[in-house]
């Protein structure tokens, strides 16, 4: 069995104590998925940020 690591690309960081909570990068992600971006956020623990990230795209 082979696998294969994912390159992944962070588009953007919104920090974790934000008034609305991941609210910001959510509709971030969304507004990068309507413009065809297979875009998601995830939670960095050890930066206390959301960060926006998407596979990237192989050249």
């Amino acid at each position: 069995m082979t696998t294969t690591a994912q390159t992944r690309t962070v588009l953007e960081r919104f920090p974790a104590g934000h008034p609305r909570g991941s609210w910001p990068a959510d509709e971030y992600a969304a507004a990068q998925r309507a413009q065809g971006r297979d875009a998601r956020v995830v939670m960095d623990l050890a930066s206390d940020q959301f960060l926006e990230v998407a596979n990237a795209t192989p050249q």
